[in-house]
């Protein structure tokens, strides 16, 4: 009888299988030491999914290794049809139907191949017809350096020793040896040498056809999988689409990303081989190198094999000028010339145009061309960086597959903020100090804080239960003290005068010190006299202790995402002994909740923040300061009159772009979903609104901007086109920078995001920008899209006034006078 494993040892466990009604195991306060079948296979998930992920990936390896006579064909060929598909598509534009344009493009391609095989095949035929004219400059050299070589040298004393106590060795070990018989060493002395016999010129002609026949099938099946691929693209694409599932969004997105950076790439790539080449042909037939050009295009095509094609392209003329030149001066110029090529290449072209390109870190490359090559040979060490590109976008749309990002990608693996955390953890306190201090190099302390410092803090209250042992705790503790010291240190906040006027005192723990340490630098650097009090027991005698007597106003940190008790108890202390104190609680960890009770009311204090830079304006407000003191004024960049002319030239200012500039801004608001958008250009002293859709209240139609002109300075799009790119704006009440502004404030905007209108010249006349009044952001993706969109616009705008100017080249053009009255209300169509 079979003994029952373990599996069946489980299920037959006592109590595993039992009748509950008649268990008593099975009732409430049973024993807790069974464990059912269903929970030790739910302890098992994660090691089956790894399992499961593991034997998949080597199905998968196998079958790219074994399969390499198909799929390596397919492959190139795939990669082929995104650099000839631009072409076809230009030619279908141009009117021709798809099936011809391939032709064409196909046809063209293989003359191409064919001209450049017969120049490279004269070129060798004359090559190797001059070869042997070198043979004694050949010869020559080499009894040169065999010279050099057997002259005296550093080292020649040891070699003779070592070679003199050699043969003493030698010769005891065949005194030792036992005498060799006569026969023995009669047979030692006979020597059996068999030569094959020469194949004949049909045998040699099968084996040249034998070697050749692999790579002509390869070709002509890849040959027949480019003219497929561009015949059919839409087709395959559309079942690419169906294979890969999930959302369609998503997945055209990832082809379409995909199909971007290899076409890109490739192109750089044929950019780059070309700017080596032709340098390369050029010097060497200055110098004199025969078969120069030959050596460009071999250097050409070889920059295509990433590492070791450079290298392997050196070697002939490299070789060539060893062999022409009698002395060696053409061989010295021919290696300067290599060098000066690969660096100019891989130190400043390379960079230039490739840039992000590929999104591939340096080290995936170099793992990519090892692991690629290794399964698919040369071919593979090719397509490596295509392939891997592919991967690292199946990687970043498909969230099962996010390590290949993780692993792949150029980008960094954690955010500023995180990267210091990990580095207090690790109790490398100086790595910190370096990263913080990088990211306030431009000198805006409390934007660092507000990034850095609050982000950090956040982390470290956030694993403070969950996964923070007592040592993790104060390395991070220890560690932005120090940090903090060298940021103070760094960036000196002037001595206060007299008593200080703003107290920071930390809430409870002491990450709410911290906070509070931050704060008391930010409103030194304000210009606000501010003290630091730690955190203490809310008792009688601690706030006694605070000396809040001359004191305006108070900021309390809380990192608790539920503060409420502590804060309420602790402002109705300080309110019981200073009446006339401001408080305000900053709520670095506040909850959806606790962020919609007004200004704070609810807990006694005058308001609440979220941010350094929102607590240092809320002081100044509290202090009488005036609100437009604290709004930052939009420059005006140094080229600004270059950029005026632009934009009275550019057809902008012409009434008949109105109509234009509406159905941009209507699309931008639908596309966005926002309430409002705008197309706005900006003169010497105004910003004028010449298209606009929507309003910021659906109850109410006519909440408009109430003016189409206002000043410069106030002006958010100002500081676009000052700072000459899109600006995103989450809460406009809550940035330092705009939440003075009291126009805005006035009209309830807090959601801003601008993107230039650039002309040809790269000259910013004006911005397409969002508007709402619920705060809001943007992704990466979303801030491309609304920059290509405002270059949507422009590029309509400059084909209009091209149309107009053909249409009416003799009549004034018909623009708005700049004392225009409009307004936007009367610009904008009903909602909707």
């Amino acid at each position: 009888m079979e003994k029952p494993n373990d599996f069946e040892r489980t299920l037959h466990a006592p109590g595993a299988s039992r009748n509950r009604a008649s268990d008593p195991d099975s009732q409430p306060g049973a024993r807790a030491d069974v464990v059912a079948p269903w929970e030790t296979l739910l302890k098992l998930v994660p090691e089956i999914r790894l399992m499961v992920g593991l034997v998949a990936s080597a199905v998968l390896i196998a079958g790219l290794y074994f399969g390499r006579d198909i799929l390596m064909p397919l492959t190139f060929a795939f990669l082929l049809g995104f650099v000839l598909d631009p072409l076809v598509g230009k030619l279908k534009r141009w009117g021709l139907p798809r099936g011809a344009a391939v032709v064409v493009v196909m046809a063209v391609a293989l003359m191409a191949l064919g001209l450049t095989g017969l120049f490279l095949g004269q070129q060798v035929s004359s090559l190797s017809a001059e070869l042997p004219t070198y043979q004694s400059n050949i010869r020559a050299k080499l009894h040169s350096a065999s010279a050099s070589l057997r002259a005296p040298g550093m080292f020649d004393g040891v070699l003779k020793t070592f070679d003199v106590v050699r043969t003493e060795v030698e010769t005891g070990a065949r005194d030792n040896a036992a005498p060799a018989t006569k026969g023995t060493a009669r047979a030692a002395a006979m020597r059996v040498q068999v030569e094959d016999t020469p194949p004949s010129p049909m045998r040699r002609a099968i084996d040249w056809f034998e070697a050749a026949s692999g790579p002509l099938a390869s070709a002509g099946i890849a040959f027949i999988f480019v003219v497929l691929v561009l015949l059919d693209r839409l087709d395959l694409r559309d079942r690419l689409l169906r294979l890969w599932g999930g959302s369609l969004q998503q997945s055209t997105d990832a082809m379409d990303e995909a199909g971007r950076r290899i076409t890109r790439y490739l192109a750089l790539q044929l950019v780059v081989n070309l700017s080596y080449g032709l340098p390369m042909g050029v010097g060497l037939w200055l110098i004199g190198v025969p078969g120069a050009f030959l050596w460009g295009a071999l250097a050409a095509l070889m920059r295509f094999v990433p590492y070791i094609g450079p290298m392997i392209s050196s070697v002939f003329p490299i070789a060539l000028a060893f062999a022409v030149d009698p002395g060696w001066s053409m061989l010295l110029w021919t290696i300067s010339l290599i060098v000066a090529l690969e660096l100019l290449s891989n130190n400043l072209i390379e960079p230039w145009l490739y840039g992000n390109s590929t999104g591939l870190s340096a080290i995936s490359l170099m793992v990519a061309a090892t692991f690629w090559t290794a399964l698919w040979g040369p071919l593979g060490l090719i397509m490596s960086t295509p392939l891997t590109v592919c991967l690292l976008v199946i990687g970043r749309h498909l969230p099962r597959l996010g390590f290949l990002d993780v692993l792949l990608g150029s980008r960094p693996a954690f955010d500023t903020p995180t990267r210091i955390y990990q580095r207090l953890l690790a109790g490398d306190v100086e790595e910190a100090i370096e990263l913080a201090s990088a990211s306030v190099e431009d000198g805006n302390v409390i934007a660092c804080y507000d990034e850095l410092g609050v982000g950090i803090l956040r982390m470290a209250t956030n694993d403070h239960t969950s996964a923070s042992t007592a040592e993790h705790r104060h390395r991070v503790l220890k560690g932005m003290e120090t940090l903090l010291d060298a940021i103070e240190e760094q960036h000196p906040a002037a001595e206060p005068a007299g008593r200080p006027r703003v107290v920071c005192i930390g809430g409870k723990w002491e990450v709410d010190n911290l906070a509070a340490r931050m704060l008391t630098h930010a409103m030194s650097l304000s210009g606000h006299a501010a003290a630091f009090r730690p955190a203490g027991a809310v008792s009688a005698d601690y706030v006694a202790g605070l000396d809040l007597d001359d004191v305006h106003t108070v900021c309390i940190s809380y990192f608790s995402p539920e503060p409420q008790v502590q804060a309420r108890r602790f402002c109705h202390r300080l309110h019981r002994r200073w009446p006339e104190v401001r408080i305000v609680l900053a709520l670095w960890n506040a909850t959806p909740a606790l962020q919609a009770e007004d200004s704070g009311d609810a807990l006694g204090a005058a308001a609440f923040v979220t941010s350094v830079g929102e607590a240092v304006l809320r002081t100044a407000q509290l202090s009488g300061a005036a609100l437009g003191a604290s709004f930052a004024a939009a420059l005006t960049p140094s080229d600004d009159e270059e950029r005026l002319a632009a934009l009275r030239g550019s057809g902008a200012l012409d009434a008949r772009a109105k109509p234009i500039f509406d159905v941009a801004a209507k699309r931008a608001a639908d596309i966005f979903d926002v309430p409002m958008a705008l197309v706005a250009l900006i003169d010497e002293h105004t910003q004028d609104v010449r298209g606009a859709f929507g309003s910021l209240s659906a109850n109410d139609p006519g909440s408009r901007f109430q003016d189409s002109r206002l000043p410069r300075e106030l002006s958010v799009c100002g500081h676009v086109v000052a700072g000459n790119r899109t600006l995103v704006v989450p809460d406009i009440a809550r940035d330092l920078r705009f939440a003075g502004n009291q126009l805005l404030v006035d009209q309830g905007f807090h959601f801003y995001a601008g993107a230039p209108l650039r002309d040809a010249q790269g000259y910013v006349l004006g911005t397409l920008c969002l508007l709402d009044d619920t705060p809001r952001t943007l992704s990466r993706r979303e801030v491309r899209l609304l920059e290509a969109m405002a270059d949507d616009l422009m590029a309509a705008l400059h084909a209009s006034a091209v149309a107009w100017s053909e249409s009416c080249a003799d009549a004034a053009p018909a623009s708005e006078p700049s004392t225009s009255t409009s307004t936007v209300g009367q610009l904008l169509p009903k909602p909707a």
